[in-house]
């Protein structure tokens, strides 16, 4: 969804056919100032959707963003000052606010896991378990923590899972499937192996990636291990299934290319922020 669209149907969610609370509270001259501060340590994610909120509500406020996506911020830091007609201010509130904090707690929570391996030659990955309709502002958001994106949705990219592998007859018989098609469309290839002996078979079809789907770390040491002995070099190999910010050095080390991760976007707690109207 674009998110034009996306915004409006947000404020149609929240508005309804009028925000009673501030139209009878607030007096319809009245204007004013209001900051957006944080009150927790974090990663900025979803300025620009939260401006468009503002700026749907009313044209004529002036936005001040303090701190842009990727900026990092600790309690108290002022993310954005909001001058015009208070009304309007207080009825794009909290949609702005539930966009910027669903963001920046995914930037948040994806920056954590980024800086835990930052000292490794390992990439830490989004996954599609994402919000429906919202995964193009999700993903901008881990990426805004450091994280890489990993395929956009079904159409960019060729994974092959294991239910595919059931239905195809095994790892050979899919990728011998896809081969063609997925080099005449210009797709990248993945298949998804559980054990050491579907890693063997999956490196003489030669995908770009094979994904190493819960596996113990001596097992990824020794898929590593494997996939680098062929001469003509290897895939890149990403570990998925189980990642915790606790084991997720220890997955690092093994020597894996890419960690992914679902929790960054289908776990992250909202950053906590809040607006207040200046006195």
């Amino acid at each position: 969804m674009e998110l034009e669209a996306l915004v409006r149907a947000a404020l149609a969610e929240d508005v309804g056919d009028g925000d009673r609370t501030t139209d009878w509270t607030v007096p319809e001259t009245a204007t004013g100032r209001a900051r957006i501060v944080a009150k927790a340590q974090g990663v900025i994610a979803g300025s620009e959707a939260a401006d468009l909120v503002f700026r749907t509500v009313d044209p004529a406020l002036t936005l001040d963003w303090r701190r842009q996506d990727g900026d990092r911020v600790a309690p108290g830091d002022e993310v954005l000052e909001a001058r015009g007609a208070l009304r309007s201010i207080l009825t794009a509130e909290r949609t702005a606010l539930n966009f910027l904090g669903r963001l920046s707690g995914i930037a948040t929570l994806a920056a954590r896991y980024v800086e835990v391996v930052e000292d490794t030659d390992c990439r830490i990955a989004d996954t599609r378990k994402t919000t429906p309709g919202l995964r193009a502002l999700e993903k901008r958001a881990a990426a805004a923590g450091g994280a890489m994106n990993h395929r956009l949705g079904l159409f960019d990219m060729v994974l092959i899972k294991e239910n595919h592998l059931r239905a195809a007859g095994g790892v050979s018989a899919a990728l011998r499937a896809v081969e063609a098609l997925a080099a005449s469309e210009r797709l990248e290839v993945e298949v998804e192996v559980r054990t050491l002996e579907e890693l063997d078979e999956a490196l003489t079809g030669r995908p770009a990636r094979i994904l190493l789907d819960n596996m113990t770390t001596g097992e990824l040491r020794e898929a590593v291990r494997r996939a680098g002995s062929r001469p003509e070099g290897r895939p890149l190999l990403e570990a998925s299934g189980g990642v915790a910010l606790e084991t997720v050095r220890e997955i690092a080390a093994t020597g894996v290319d890419i960690i992914s991760i679902g929790a960054i976007t289908h776990s992250a707690a909202a950053l906590d922020l809040s607006l207040l109207v200046a006195e």
